[in-house]
């Protein structure tokens, strides 16, 4: 997880994506932007709807976003990444996580879509199932 640049609580690395990208690669690039590390994403945990002042417009006055939350097995922890100035990565349980959420949202995908991945992914004895992505 990484800190907030807009006040206390942590967050998931989280952007738009381009219009030459999937959301997976906008997922995966978000990651190395703002956590500085890099892996593979194993399971799609969900959509959650969230409300973003940096988003609100003429188009979309109540800003409403909705980001596609993945799980990633971290395989690279980098030295240097582009927002290491801003951001800080933590490493913590899944109770701490969602003790420290920013949003409500955050600890929803953390306590539901995670944990309910994470049964599955235990039960079948650690493997990912490529189909289900």
């Amino acid at each position: 997880m990484i800190n907030s640049q807009s006040g206390p609580g942590l967050l998931f690395p989280k952007g738009g994506w381009e219009n030459d990208e999937t959301v997976e690669e906008a997922a995966a690039r978000e990651a190395i932007e703002e956590a500085g590390v890099r892996g593979d994403l194993v399971q799609l945990l969900g959509f959650y709807d969230f409300k973003s002042k940096t988003h609100q417009d003429k188009f979309c006055p109540e800003g409403m976003c909705r980001a596609a939350v993945f799980a990633l097995q971290v395989k690279e922890e980098l030295a240097a990444w582009p927002e290491q100035s801003t951001r800080r990565r933590s490493w913590l349980t899944l109770s701490e996580a969602a003790e420290q959420s920013r949003y409500p949202w955050v600890r929803e995908a953390l306590t539901i879509g995670f944990s309910t991945w994470h049964d599955n992914w235990s039960k079948d004895g650690g493997h990912v199932d490529p189909c289900s992505r």
